[in-house]
C-alpha cells in the first residue's frame, strides 16, 4: 500500500537550476540529444530540455562510455561536472562521466532539426509537425504564443473577468451565413461553433465581465496564407460599458500587458527569432470609411467595396497608420452594418453604420469586435429585417427578456496575432497543426 502526499522530487537538474553556485559540483540532466559534434578525442553532445539547449563536453578516457552509444534524437540521463565555458550558451557547460539511454530512435530524422534554420518547404514542416518543432527557432514561435494567451489571462484576470468554457457543438452559427461545418448529432442537425458569441453575451448576465481562448470553426473555402477552418480564438465579452469604446481600450490595455509580459517572461524566445515588439501606448482609431477615402487619396487607389476592406487595402491602412501615426495598430471602427452580424449595435446617428471595428495590426486584421445590442425588442426588430429565423436561437433570445446591461467585446485571432508578431507570411507558421482545405493530419 503506498500513499501520494504531494510532488516527488527528483534528483535530474533543470537548466534554470544550473548557477553559478553549482559550478564544481557534479549534477544529473536529462533531456534528448539534439546533436553529435565528434571532433576525434572530445566531442560536444548537444542536449535539447524544455528551457533550451546545454552543450555537454565527451572526452575519452574521462567518460565512461562509448560515443558511439550517442545517437541524435536519443533521450538520455547525462551525469557529469558542471564547468564554467566562455564558448558555451549559457556560460556553462557539463564534462559527462556517465550516460543513461532511456530510449532509442527506431529511425533517423526526416528534417535536419539541429540546423539553426530549418531550410526546407512548409509543406515538409507541417507534414512532420512534430519533428520540425524540435528546432529551436520553431519550437519558439509556440513559446512566443503562450506568452500572448498568458497574457490575455492574466490581463483579464486583473480586469475582472471569469474564464468561461463554452460548448463547440451547437443548433445554429452565431455569425449567419453559410460558412458553417454541419454534422448529425444524434439524427439532429448540429454544426460547429464559428464563436462563441452567443454564449459569451448570455454569461455577461451572470458574470458581467466573461473570457475564453478556444477553437473556432469557418467553413470557408479559402486557400491564402491568411485563413484557417478551426483556429484559436482569445474571446472577452464585458458588461455594463458606455460604448463600444471601452472594449477597444480594454483591447489597448491588454496589448500593453501581453508586449510587457512577453519582455519580462520570454526574453530567450524573443531573442532566438529577433522580435522587435511593437509600442502599444497610443493606438489610433478612425471610422471605416474615412480611413478608405485617405488610403485612396494618399495612394491613389480606387475604392472597389464600399463595404467591406479587401486584403491589398488593410495593408495600405497599416501602412498609412505606420507613415501617419507611428503606429503599427490603428483601429477601423463604425463598419458597415450590412456586414456585421444581426447582434451588432447599429449607429444611432446612421443606422448604415455599426458601432463596431476591427484592429489591423501591421496590416492584417487580427480582432473583430463591437458594441451588442443588448434590448430584446431591438434584437428581434434586427432578426426580422434581415428575414432570420429564431430557429436554434430561442435560449440566446430569453435571456434578452429577462434584461441585459449594455455590453460588447470582441475575438482575436491568436494564430494571426502571432504570426503578424513573428513577421511570418503564413498563418500555418504560427499554427501548431494547421486545419484548412487540403490538410486534416496529422
Amino acid at each position: 500500500m503506498e500513499f501520494l502526499s504531494g510532488l516527488k522530487e527528483k534528483d535530474t537538474w533543470e537548466l534554470s537550476q544550473l548557477t553559478g553556485e553549482k559550478i564544481g559540483s557534479t549534477v544529473k540532466v536529462n533531456g534528448a540529444v539534439h546533436a553529435v559534434r565528434d571532433m576525434g578525442t572530445v566531442a560536444f553532445v548537444i542536449l535539447r530540455k524544455r528551457e533550451g539547449l546545454i552543450q555537454c563536453v565527451y572526452e575519452e578516457g574521462t567518460a565512461r562510455f562509448a560515443l558511439k552509444d550517442v545517437r541524435e534524437a536519443a533521450t538520455v540521463e547525462v551525469t557529469g561536472r558542471l564547468e564554467a565555458s566562455e564558448k558555451a550558451k549559457g556560460g556553462i557547460e557539463i564534462r559527462m562521466e556517465a550516460i543513461r539511454i532511456l530510449s532509442m530512435p527506431a529511425a533517423s530524422l526526416p528534417l535536419a532539426i539541429s540546423k539553426w534554420k530549418l531550410n526546407t518547404s512548409l509543406e515538409a514542416k507541417l507534414n512532420y509537425r512534430s519533428v520540425s518543432l524540435r528546432n529551436v527557432r520553431e519550437r519558439a514561435k509556440f513559446q512566443i504564443q503562450e506568452g500572448l494567451v498568458r497574457g490575455f489571462r492574466e490581463f483579464l484576470y486583473q480586469q475582472g473577468f471569469t474564464e468561461i468554457h463554452t460548448p463547440k457543438i451547437g443548433a445554429k452559427g452565431a455569425e449567419g451565413g453559410s460558412n458553417l461545418f454541419r454534422l448529425d448529432y444524434f439524427h439532429r442537425p448540429a454544426v460547429l461553433a464559428q464563436s462563441p458569441q452567443f454564449y459569451k453575451q448570455m454569461m455577461v448576465g451572470v458574470f458581467d465581465r466573461v473570457f475564453e481562448t478556444g477553437p473556432v470553426f469557418r467553413a470557408e473555402k479559402h486557400n491564402t496564407k491568411r485563413h484557417l477552418n478551426e483556429y484559436t480564438s482569445l474571446d472577452f465579452e464585458m458588461g455594463y460599458i458606455d460604448g463600444f469604446e471601452d472594449v477597444m481600450a480594454m483591447e489597448t490595455g491588454f496589448l500593453q500587458f501581453a508586449m510587457d509580459f512577453l519582455r519580462e517572461n520570454y526574453k530567450s524566445p524573443l531573442q532566438i527569432l529577433e522580435v522587435s515588439l511593437p509600442e502599444t501606448n497610443r493606438i489610433p482609431a478612425v471610422r471605416f470609411d474615412e480611413i478608405k477615402e485617405k488610403v485612396a487619396a494618399k495612394y491613389g487607389r480606387k475604392i472597389k467595396n464600399p463595404f467591406d476592406l479587401e486584403p491589398e487595402e488593410e495593408l495600405l491602412i497599416g501602412q498609412y497608420a505606420k507613415e501617419e501615426w507611428k503606429s503599427d495598430f490603428v483601429f477601423v471602427t463604425h463598419y458597415p452594418s450590412k456586414k456585421r452580424p444581426f447582434y451588432a449595435m447599429d449607429d444611432p446617428e446612421d443606422d448604415r453604420f455599426t458601432l463596431s471595428f476591427d484592429l489591423l495590426f501591421r496590416g492584417l486584421e487580427v480582432t473583430t469586435g463591437g458594441q451588442r445590442i443588448h434590448d430584446y425588442t431591438m434584437l428581434i426588430e434586427k432578426l426580422k429585417k434581415r428575414g432570420m429565423s429564431e430557429e436554434g436561437m430561442e435560449q440566446y433570445l430569453d435571456t434578452f427578456k429577462h434584461g441585459m446591461p449594455p455590453h460588447g467585446g470582441l475575438g482575436i485571432g491568436m494564430e494571426r496575432l502571432a504570426m503578424q508578431l513573428l513577421g511570418e507570411e503564413n498563418v500555418r507558421e504560427t499554427t501548431l497543426f494547421p486545419r484548412d482545405l487540403s490538410r486534416l493530419e496529422p
